[in-house]
């Protein structure tokens, strides 16, 4: 599924790096814990959080992770939406719950 569609299913605005949103991604990690993400990630995955801190594009960065969406209008700071920038992270931010956003997605056919 593209990162395009996963904007419109959970209706999203984009923080950053739009021009990537043509990205393929075929698999989510949803939580709130970075270990879990680095024990799960892959380069095609979305990673949805409720976290919004610096440490979410670092681990993102880690993991080969291309995207994160924010759940529930947690919006990051400056720092972090610029250095997602930097490393060419998509950054979304949604106002689903994250069991919400993991049923939409899950409907739509993304596993």
């Amino acid at each position: 599924m593209l990162l395009e569609d996963i904007k419109k299913i959970l209706n999203c605005r984009v923080l950053c790096c739009e021009e990537l949103l043509n990205l393929e991604i075929g698999e989510v990690c949803a939580t709130d814990l970075m270990s879990n993400v680095l024990a799960t990630s892959g380069t095609n995955t979305l990673l949805i959080t409720g976290l919004n801190n610096i440490q979410v594009v670092r681990t993102a960065e880690m993991s080969d992770i291309p995207a994160v969406v924010f759940i529930q209008d947690r919006i990051p700071n400056n720092d972090v939406i610029e250095l997602a920038k930097e490393k060419n992270i998509v950054l979304m931010v949604s106002n689903y719950s994250m069991y919400s956003a993991c049923g939409n997605l899950y409907l739509a056919g993304l596993r």
